[in-house]
């Protein structure tokens, strides 16, 4: 299967002039809800990941075979394009390469390498940082294991708030020269951090949070921001829809008066439900 008008997509989002807000996605249904809606990119988060798979906070307990699974499933039943978080790649620069061809293969249209050390190390509370030159070597390794040249591969670090802004932007600048094709920054927080790093930096930029002062989509095009992911709020949103059905029905509502249905049309749609159907009237003759 090709995905090639999925990653020229991103591509062309990163080639252009202005701030793309993508739909955080974890699920076929939502992946396609985000398309109905008009979201250009569907982005999924590696939290949303682990709680879609495990029920797990992002502890990085989830494998990468699974989050290539979860990848596959949202990737084959709808065409939004998919932006990963791949987190750190899973291991060291050799588990980049595998998760780089899992992922391509699996669809993806995009997907981040941190340069994050993970998983926690032990008696570690706080975030810690690979050396540049580990991370220089993990960046190496994603792009020597793409096979298709219009998957966006992203840099990213949170040097901004783990060491310093000055750290993030050497460290952007020794990733650009490995063939990457945007960089990712996870905790700048003002105009000015994000006036420096665009500054000092050449690529296309994805920013992990757009909020506070940062809320302003013409600085942040000004700035080359292409991506801004606003969270992962449908994830939350379900969940907390699924816990209120249940406790009505618990508490002995009856189903046809269960606040917040869908319509029958709103799940049909979703199912794909008269796709199937003339499916079953060609191939099996089935009328119904």
């Amino acid at each position: 299967m090709s995905w090639s008008k999925q990653r020229n997509t991103i591509q062309s989002v990163l080639a252009g002039k202005v701030c793309i807000y993508p739909g955080s996605v974890y699920d076929p249904v939502s992946a396609r809800i985000a398309a109905d809606l008009g979201f250009e990119i569907g982005m999924l988060g590696g939290s949303t990941a682990s709680l879609t798979v495990l029920g797990d906070p992002d502890l990085l307990i989830i494998s990468m075979t699974e989050v290539a699974e979860t990848v596959r499933r949202i990737t084959r039943a709808a065409e939004i394009p998919l932006m990963v978080d791949a987190d750190h790649g899973f291991g060291n620069a050799l588990s980049v390469r595998r998760t780089v061809q899992e992922l391509e293969g699996a669809g993806a249209a995009g997907l981040s390498i941190e340069d994050t050390l993970l998983p926690q190390p032990y008696g570690e509370s706080k975030t810690q940082l690979l050396s540049l030159e580990e991370g220089l070597g993990k960046m190496k390794a994603a792009v020597d294991a793409r096979r298709d040249r219009s998957l966006a591969l992203f840099a990213r670090t949170g040097a901004a708030s783990v060491t310093s802004v000055s750290d993030a932007i050497a460290r952007g600048k020794a990733y650009e020269t490995t063939g990457v094709d945007a960089l990712f920054f996870t905790g700048v927080r003002t105009k000015a951090e994000l006036a420096a790093i665009a500054t000092e930096t050449k690529l296309p930029i994805m920013l992990g949070s757009a909020e506070g002062e940062l809320d302003d989509p013409a600085f942040l095009a000004a700035n080359r921001v292409r991506l801004a992911p606003q969270g992962h709020l449908p994830f939350a949103t379900a969940a907390l829809a699924v816990y209120q059905t249940l406790k009505a029905l618990r508490q002995g509502t009856k189903p046809k008066d269960v606040k917040g249905l869908p319509s029958a049309e709103f799940v049909n749609r979703y199912m794909r439900n008269d796709d199937v159907k003339r499916r079953m009237a060609e191939f099996l003759g089935i009328n119904r």
